[in-house]
């Protein structure tokens, strides 16, 4: 594409009438310039783009998208924010290729990653062909990436879609983030539904409040659009449970199909009954009940469940198709996954990692654990501290033993992490490990029959970082080693 031609997608008040050679990409990395891309100058958190553009000339770059004026042998375009022509940019590049999939974003504290690939399945079992953006990876039909960020910045992202196209994808199914709609990284994406699953403290490192942080989930509703098209409707699924779905139903103009379990709701559960091995509900649709039978475990996963039920449903999956897939499906890595080495005691590892989904899984937890509750928890570094202490309240409040330890420190003390914890607590009976593998192995060596170990935080992760490194650990493994040896 001409550069000219590309550019015009900008609007330019001044226009451009400049050089106008061949762009074969767009990059904003200059490690990963080739000879006719365009670089994009992007000020990063801590490093600035614009001190790269000569190096991404060196190598090949052909034109330059930046916020001031660069001494430089090639064409140089100005803008205000380049992270917004950014998105524009990118989608024009590769043809907006999220009007070619039928698009699914889920937005929410807690349950992005367990309803996405719900989602995922619901509509690969009703033989369609898929592709995810999540935490975990990303998934182009059968192909897996890995990911740097729940969801990648504007030009990772189409440049994914347009992938996804060339592989024949037919639904496309991402998490969204309260960053990534704050900073734009999905403007340009063509959503045909929109998910909510639920809004809790976290965060506030970068959002500060509550009301900026529920403002940011709301952008995801109000950019479904303002217009009706009948042979495409859009649809905002929402969870008529949190007090967040007030907001977000006034946020946009789609059509607004709700679920939920306490409240009156178009998806409805009832007669819910959860135990070690599962759970089961009537879901009550169109005044009729279906008896739903999950190998998931927790109230928490009715509510997952009602939401990818209801997303495919609204996208005319066949309901005999999602409940089958839906009482197939075992869950997510790292989310309520039992870790089983033979043991007669109960390991739980999950991502819980935010003060309500902390609370949600040990309540569930309370309602078929016998004696013991071990509840090991950390808090991770460079994130929200308020939630430091809630953390550790909460793990005192629901667990007999709790034990406090590190998460993902990063740049921050541990021992720090651990002190703010204790402030929540204090008086209260709990065990500070630092050291993870050993707060791990301590629980599973001092847990005996019929008692529930819970390790969280970290969920599917595979790693810890401690300052400026990253450790191979997977809780999942070293449970497993701790119970071989016991």
């Amino acid at each position: 594409m001409k550069l000219q031609k590309l550019i015009e997608h900008l609007h330019l008040l001044s226009p451009y009438t400049g050089e106008n050679p061949e762009i074969t990409s767009v990059e904003n990395d200059n490690r990963r310039v080739q000879k006719g891309s365009l670089f994009i100058c992007i000020k990063g958190y801590s490093v600035d783009g614009h001190d790269f553009a000569e190096s991404a000339v060196q190598k090949g770059a052909v034109a330059i998208l930046a916020e001031r004026t660069l001494p430089i042998g090639v064409p140089v375009i100005v803008v205000k924010d380049t992270t917004r022509a950014m998105a524009v940019l990118a989608n024009a590049f590769y043809d907006q290729p999220s009007k070619k999939l039928h698009l699914i974003g889920i937005t929410g504290t807690n349950g992005k990653t367990t309803v996405s690939h719900l989602i995922e399945r619901i509509f690969a079992d009703g033989n369609k062909k898929t592709g995810l953006f999540g935490t975990m990876y990303t998934k182009i039909s059968e192909k897996i990436v890995e990911t740097k960020n729940t969801t990648p910045e504007s030009l990772v992202l189409q440049k994914g879609f347009q992938e996804m196209v060339e592989a024949g994808v037919e639904v496309a199914v991402m998490e969204v983030s309260s960053h990534a709609l704050d900073i734009g990284r999905v403007h340009g994406c063509d959503y045909n539904v929109a998910v909510f699953t639920n809004l809790s403290q976290d965060h506030l490192d970068y959002h500060k409040t509550m009301a900026e942080y529920l403002h940011a989930k709301s952008l995801l509703f109000a950019q479904l659009g303002n217009t009706f098209n009948e042979n495409e409707p859009k649809f905002a699924i929402l969870n008529a449970d949190d007090p967040a779905y007030l907001v977000y139903e006034k946020s946009t103009a789609a059509h607004i199909i709700t679920y939920g379990i306490d409240n009156s709701a178009d998806f409805h559960a009832t007669n819910i009954q959860i135990n070690s091995m599962g759970t089961s509900f009537d879901l009550v649709l169109k005044n009729v009940k279906y008896p739903i039978n999950l190998q998931l475990i927790g109230r928490f996963s009715v509510y997952n469940v009602l939401a990818s039920i209801a997303a495919a449903y609204v996208s005319k999956i066949p309901l005999n198709t999602i409940i089958d897939s839906i009482k197939d499906n075992k869950g997510v890595a790292g989310r309520f996954e039992l870790v089983n080495a033979g043991q007669d005691f109960t390991v739980i590892v999950d991502y819980a990692h935010t003060p309500d989904s902390l609370e949600n899984v040990l309540k569930t937890i309370q309602q078929f654990a016998i004696k013991r509750i071990f509840v090991i928890i950390g808090c991770g570094g460079d994130r929200d501290r308020t939630k430091r202490p809630i953390m550790a309240q909460i793990a005192c409040r629901y667990g007999t033993d709790p034990i406090f330890t590190s998460d993902n420190p990063r740049s921050e003390d541990p021992i720090a992490i651990l002190n703010e914890m204790e402030a929540g607590v204090l008086g209260r009976k709990y065990c500070k490990i630092l050291d993870r593998k050993e707060a791990i192995f301590t629980a599973v060596t001092q847990a005996s029959k019929g008692d529930v170990v819970l390790i969280a935080g970290k969920g599917h992760e595979t790693y810890q970082v401690i300052g400026n490194k990253v450790y191979d650990f997977d809780d999942r493994v070293v449970a497993r080693e701790a119970i071989e040896e016991r």
